[in-house]
């Protein structure tokens, strides 16, 4: 996401399976404690960011075996120039002593400064407003919302597909001093098109320069399988368009375990 004119804000986010972590039962309760360490750093090997965190999670007994099949996700926002990095990631599990490593690289576009850009796109499980007072603070939430990125990119059928993202540097109206985008959703599989769904003007909220799309498809209707969504913007006032695609997979839905909201760190 653009933060300011030469800076991004970067949210990394790791996703562990509950059955991969340590727990240890007590008064009916049963916990886990991470210790995860992060590095970033140039291509050259000089270090840009780092940070620490203590990561919990607390289990009722009566939840805890249904959520083993689930996931626990956490997520770091950091603010990076563009360019190419290096992301290495260290978790350690303190009852087990176990550790996880990952290393991978990290592209933070440039985003153009006079014309239409958008930033990636996020496929969800979760967006919702926030309170004013969070605006901007904690985990998942990038401005006023709160976007929890569903990292496997399965979807069962009686899911719903959330996306979000942001367009920049809309064109203002002389005389009405608004913008008029517009916005179109496209799924495909094989490159055959299955769904389609645009938002006119009177759809969206023009406001500023900058706008925030999100909603949640229904993927009820398609057979289990992969395909891509693909999200084209097109700025009406200056014939300016921006794509934004993401795959994702279509699984058969299974029956889900009762175990409450999705756990997260």
């Amino acid at each position: 996401m653009r933060a300011t004119t030469d800076t991004d804000l970067v949210p990394i986010t790791i996703q562990l399976r509950n059955r991969d972590l340590t727990f240890e039962s007590k008064q009916g309760v049963h916990s886990t404690v991470l210790d995860l360490y992060a590095r970033i750093t140039t291509v050259g090997g000089r270090v840009v960011q780092t940070f620490e965190d203590v990561i919990s999670r607390d289990i009722p007994e009566s939840l805890f075996q249904s959520s083993l099949d689930l996931d626990s996700v956490y997520q770091k926002s950091v603010p990076l120039r563009a360019g190419l990095y290096r992301l290495d990631i260290v978790i350690k599990d303190t009852q087990s002593g176990n550790i996880g490593v990952l290393g991978t690289a990290l592209r933070v576009p440039h985003f153009e400064e006079a014309k239409l850009d958008a930033s990636s796109l996020i496929l969800a499980d979760q967006i919702e407003r926030v309170p004013s007072s969070q605006i901007g603070t904690g985990q998942f939430v990038l401005n006023s919302y709160k976007v929890r990125p569903h990292l496997s990119k399965e979807f069962s059928s009686s899911d719903k597909l959330g996306i979000y993202f942001q367009l920049y540097n809309l064109y203002l109206g002389e005389a009405s001093h608004r913008t008029k985008v517009s916005v179109a959703y496209r799924i495909t599989q094989n490159l055959q098109e299955v769904w389609r769904e645009v938002e006119t003007p009177e759809d969206l909220h023009q406001g500023g320069e900058q706008l925030t799309i999100h909603r949640f498809i229904p993927v009820i209707s398609l057979s289990p399988g992969h395909y891509t969504i693909e999200v084209t913007a097109v700025d009406l006032l200056t014939n300016q368009t921006v794509i934004r695609t993401a795959d994702f997979i279509v699984i058969p839905t299974k029956p889900k375990p009762d175990a409450g909201p999705k756990p997260r760190f």
